[in-house]
């Protein structure tokens, strides 16, 4: 059946193709019937279902022979997507094996089936974006050093600070991602759990058999027998969801830095160029950060999703009015979202338009303000801290005063002069001088990412 019409406009620049078809229509409805196969499948191997039914069932477990549009029709009335599926999946097999159709989802209730189905969604979810961020990971490492000494102004509070260096910079995004791909390696075995418990959560109704039947359906969808099931305890599904809020943050990070990198007063790195790209409709001469737009889009946005998540965890006893109904299109959302934030940080990282001149430039745009502390670490070992921060405080007002160079105030400065020489002070003001350990920074955080890549 073909997919319901729905907004379609901004999915392409918001959300990647590939985890939109996890969650589309068919993606959801293909889940569902994956757990009412696999149940038929485990029930058989128990002996609680003859063998002779699975394959009616199994055949009918196909979401392209049921019409979408009628089952959202009927969820308005039942309340929940398993309940019209489930009826219209019985009929599906009726008309060929009425026998069969008497073993479909027996011993289970609407919300395993749905749950179940998300976490299959999930596990697909989770392997597209670790795979991406795998990449990114790998791009950020080479950009990393590729970079590693290349110097820039350093900004705190959005003004020049000291120097750092691009290679710095770029492996800072690269250890947010790091982090993120290890959260996602330790939350694997608490999410991908099958979710069976029947009416209440004792599958009472499959009697001595209930336990043995959850051991097989659990490996016949190859996921993890939880303790219990846990149709509202919920820690599960908000745990991944505020991983993914993370990684939206971290690249909304990435994205904020390099849209402040592009500015046009800045210029330093851009995105990478193509024809259409990050035009205006009125300006011909705009070049606008339109891949950073979606990092930064993205984490403005999940975090309020996420927010959902965590007020619907106080669920009512057994199974939640509401609440649970709160979760069903939010999670989904909180991936698209990060899926397509994720696409744009690889072209982004990827194609980096580097101007190491402009950086050079820009570095000098106070006139070597910027490498004061440097003057003034080393002249306080000889004169005293108080003495040294006083003296290189005036001569940087003088120099913006008389819009003079700081290093011909310095050299005019009788009290600098004497304690160091003009080989020491065109040291001391050098950019490539003044890096500490942004080249250790880069090599750590290269390092983790081919630890965790091992």
């Amino acid at each position: 059946m073909n997919e319901r019409p729905g907004n379609q406009l901004f999915d392409a620049y918001f959300t990647a193709r590939d985890m939109r078809d996890v969650f589309c229509d068919q993606g959801r409805v293909q889940a569902m019937l994956d757990f009412e196969a696999a149940l038929a499948r485990a029930e058989a191997r128990v002996g609680l279902i003859p063998q002779t039914a699975v394959a009616s069932i199994e055949a009918a477990c196909r979401a392209d022979h049921y019409d979408f549009a009628a089952l959202g029709e009927a969820i308005a009335t039942a309340g929940n997507s398993a309940i019209p599926l489930v009826k219209a999946l019985g009929k599906q097999i009726a008309t060929h094996d009425t026998e069969a159709e008497r073993h479909v989802h027996l011993g289970a209730t609407s919300q395993d089936v749905m749950d179940t189905g998300l976490v299959l969604q999930l596990r697909r979810a989770l392997e597209l974006i670790e795979a991406d961020l795998a990449q990114l990971a790998e791009t950020l490492a080479t950009q990393a050093w590729r970079y590693v000494a290349t110097p820039l102004a350093g900004r705190t509070w959005l003004q020049h600070a000291t120097p750092v260096t691009l290679g710095m910079k770029i492996a800072g995004w690269l250890g947010a991602v790091t982090r993120s791909r290890q959260r996602l390696q330790e939350l694997k075995p608490r999410l991908l759990v099958l979710q069976f418990g029947g009416a209440s959560g004792t599958l009472a109704a499959l009697g001595e058999q209930a336990l043995p039947i959850a051991e097989a359906l659990a490996e016949e969808l190859q996921l993890t027998l939880p303790e219990q099931p846990w149709h509202t305890q919920r820690d599960r599904l908000v745990e991944f969801g505020a991983v993914l809020g993370l990684i939206a943050g971290s690249l909304g990070k990435f994205g904020r830095d390099i849209s402040l990198l592009m500015q046009t007063e800045a210029a330093e790195v851009f995105e990478p160029s193509a024809p259409g790209k990050g035009g205006s409709s009125t300006m011909p001469h705009k070049r606008n950060p339109v891949g950073a737009a979606v990092l930064i889009g993205a984490a403005t946005r999940v975090p309020g999703l996420l927010s959902t998540l965590f007020s619907a965890m106080p669920q009512e006893h057994e199974r939640s009015l509401g609440l649970w109904h709160a979760e069903w299109e939010t999670l989904p959302e909180i991936c698209c979202l990060v899926s397509g934030s994720l696409k744009q940080a690889l072209l982004l990282a990827d194609g980096l338009e580097v101007d190491a001149d402009r950086m050079v430039r820009n570095l000098d745009l106070t006139q070597g303000l910027v490498l004061a502390e440097a003057v003034s670490i080393v002249l306080a070992q000889r004169v005293g801290r108080d003495t040294a921060h006083h003296l290189l405080e005036q001569c940087c007002k003088r120099a913006v005063a008389e819009h003079r160079h700081l290093r011909a105030v310095l050299g005019d400065e009788p009290q600098v002069t004497a304690e160091l020489s003009p080989a020491e002070l065109d040291r001391l003001l050098d950019p490539a001088h003044y890096l500490g350990q942004a080249h250790t920074w880069v090599e750590r955080a290269v390092a983790e990412h081919f630890a965790l890549t091992a």
